[in-house]
């Protein structure tokens, strides 16, 4: 799967950046955690068509695209609000319909099972 869209904000993440979105119970904090599941989430992302990515506002940049996980439609909003240093700061991924949410909700359970990043998913582990 994967694509080729490089989010290139991913190599200047804020060493206290968080991430959190529709697809997740609290919020990801740290560089190596919210690094790794990106790298993760782009990789089930197929077809991956873009309606907007830049700069809003003086600190601000955003994502808007359409996918396919596993073969079901998904269209993704990720915001980025940069600190003064032009770092990553906050990220929020918000996808939708519902039914990609739980989909994808449940693919990043799997994959990240028993570590500390699972725990934002649906798993089967209690």
């Amino acid at each position: 799967m994967g694509n080729p869209y490089y989010p290139l904000w991913l190599d200047n993440l804020a060493d206290d950046v968080t991430l959190e979105g529709a697809a997740m119970q609290g919020v990801l904090h740290g560089a190596q955690a919210v690094r790794t599941l990106v790298v993760a989430a782009r990789e089930l992302y197929a077809n991956q068509e873009f309606s907007f990515v830049g700069d809003y506002g003086d600190n601000g940049f955003i994502e808007d695209y359409s996918c396919q996980i596993r073969g079901e439609p998904t269209s993704v909003v990720v915001t980025i609000a940069r600190d003064s240093a032009g770092r990553a700061e906050r990220i929020v991924v918000n996808h939708r319909p519902r039914s990609s949410v739980l989909l994808f909700a449940r693919l990043m359970g799997e994959r990240f099972a028993g570590t500390p990043i699972g725990e934002h998913f649906i798993t089967d582990q209690p």
